[in-house]
């Protein structure tokens, strides 16, 4: 197995249990956000008003999967849906006030956890390598990516 492919046997494990932990780290409240949700969130605070067909290409889904989450966040009043100005016969889906508090409190939630875990578990200077880490995974994420696919959730708030 070579440098790289062992590096990325590495990485894909630690993100994946990390992604796990901060999930299972979120309260348990009725109105708590999935990841689909509060990464279709995070896309709109960060892009403004998307269809559903955009939405669906930055999420790599197609549109019809977005269906229930949308609508569920609509009946939530955490998204709305406006005519697209150049053309009515489409809609964008904008976020409400009320998805921009829920989303602002889900990363709250996952990034006290996050803080609390990284004061106790590692040293200031260990911090420091995850964050610069952190960058670097970012620039990973980013190679190659298309102006349409691929991009998942927004930046931090």
């Amino acid at each position: 197995m070579s440098e790289a492919t062992q590096t990325a046997e590495s990485v894909r494990w630690a993100v994946s249990r990390l992604s796990s932990r901060l999930r299972a780290e979120q309260p348990g409240e009725d109105r708590s956000l999935s990841r689909l949700a509060a990464s279709v969130l995070a896309n709109l605070r960060h892009s403004g008003p998307l269809t559903v067909s955009a939405l669906a290409a930055i999420e790599g889904l197609q549109p019809q999967s977005l269906t229930r989450v949308l609508n569920a966040l609509e009946a939530e009043g955490r998204v709305a849906r406006r005519p697209d100005e150049h053309d009515r016969r489409a809609q964008r889906i904008v976020i409400t006030e009320a998805g921009r508090e829920a989303l602002r409190e889900h990363v709250r939630d996952g990034n006290r956890w996050l803080a609390q875990a990284l004061g106790e578990a590692l040293t200031p200077a260990e911090r420091e390598i995850v964050r610069v880490a952190a960058g670097l995974l970012l620039q990973v994420a980013e190679h190659g990516a298309g102006d349409e696919r691929g991009h998942g959730a927004a930046p931090p708030l």
